[in-house]
């Protein structure tokens, strides 16, 4: 059975004196067993509120079903809440105390053996800093020992909320591979919602996309990719202006490519909403611009994301009073 099961779950808040306003409408997810499954989504699209609900934070509107490690929600968390760890909030833990200290206090309450609290040190890179005290920690380090903690009692299921938010480049990298080990490991299911598009590209093996409290698409991260394929071309040729100025002059819209930090590139012209990409290179060949490269635009899954959610013109807007 999958690891997460959602049909039809909604959730209203009622906020005195105002509106009531709906953060769950009709949700449809499933995450099945194995790897890591993205979730993904605009502000107030209902990432975090599906968590909560999920967990037993707070209770759904009561129609629909909702199953975790097959047993409902929330008649049967108690039998399952052993086998899920989760990172939902910034991990609180004692500041002058060390990092393993601090598992070993939440091995005792939880009846977990110390030995399991030095395997999950293992697992997030802390050994060499354990016996440091957590008020030292990097935030990335104080992110992995939330993590360990979440581990400690060797879950089915990891729930990781924005680990990566507030993170340097070096604490990104290092959440990223862990989250890659722990999805090869065959062992837990990671749910992790972010909104880093390019970290979840990396690490997630299916995806589900989230908007205005409804799921908009999800399944495997190439089918995803695929089915939001970009019909768009990449053009270099000697002289880009003057070709940008014959493109757009046949009735094309054109941008220009990006350098890796995201700041325009016009020496790369990309040519949207091409039928045939041979239609490009006989208008430029027409008026004497010879083409040195043209490419199928190369689908990622921020492009998709963005196909996806333009289709739904309100997933960008948060619901007011909701959560994430």
């Amino acid at each position: 059975m999958p690891a997460v099961q959602m049909a039809g779950v909604s959730k209203t808040y009622r906020r005195r004196g105002g509106m009531p306003q709906k953060a769950l409408d009709s949700l449809d997810l499933v995450v099945e067993n194995g790897g890591v499954h993205g979730f993904l989504g605009p502000n107030g699209s209902g990432k975090t509120t599906t968590i909560r609900v999920l967990l037993g934070l707070v209770a759904s509107d009561g129609d629909g079903e909702i199953r975790l490690l097959d047993r409902p929600v929330p008649a049967g968390l108690p039998e399952v809440i052993g086998g899920v760890g989760a990172l939902v909030e910034t991990p609180l833990f004692f500041p002058n105390f060390s990092g393993r200290l601090n598992l070993q206090l939440l091995a005792e309450t939880a009846g977990v053996s110390r030995n399991r609290v030095e395997e999950c040190l293992e697992i997030v890179d802390l050994r060499d800093r354990a016996d440091d005290r957590f008020k030292g920690y990097s935030l990335g380090m104080k992110q992995r020992l939330g993590i360990a903690a979440a581990l400690l009692k060797s879950p089915r299921l990891l729930i990781l909320d924005e680990p990566s938010n507030g993170l340097d480049p070096a604490g990104i990298r290092d959440v990223r591979e862990l989250i890659r080990r722990l999805g090869r490991d065959g062992r837990t299911t990671v749910l992790l919602s972010s909104h880093l598009l390019a970290e979840i590209q990396q690490v997630a093996d299916h995806v589900s996309i989230l908007a205005r409290g409804r799921c908009v698409a999800s399944g495997p991260v190439h089918e995803v990719l695929a089915a939001a394929a970009s019909s768009d071309v990449r053009v270099r040729v000697p002289d880009p202006s003057a070709a940008a100025a014959v493109i757009t002059g046949a009735g094309f819209r054109v941008s220009p490519g990006t350098f890796p930090d995201g700041s325009p590139d016009w020496s790369v012209i990309v040519v949207h909403a091409v039928t045939s990409p041979a239609d490009i290179t006989r208008l430029l060949a027409e008026h004497g611009h010879w083409l040195e490269e043209l490419t199928r635009a190369t689908p990622d899954l921020e492009s998709a994301f963005l196909a996806i959610t333009q289709d739904h013109p309100t997933a960008g807007n948060p619901i007011p009073g909701s959560a994430a």
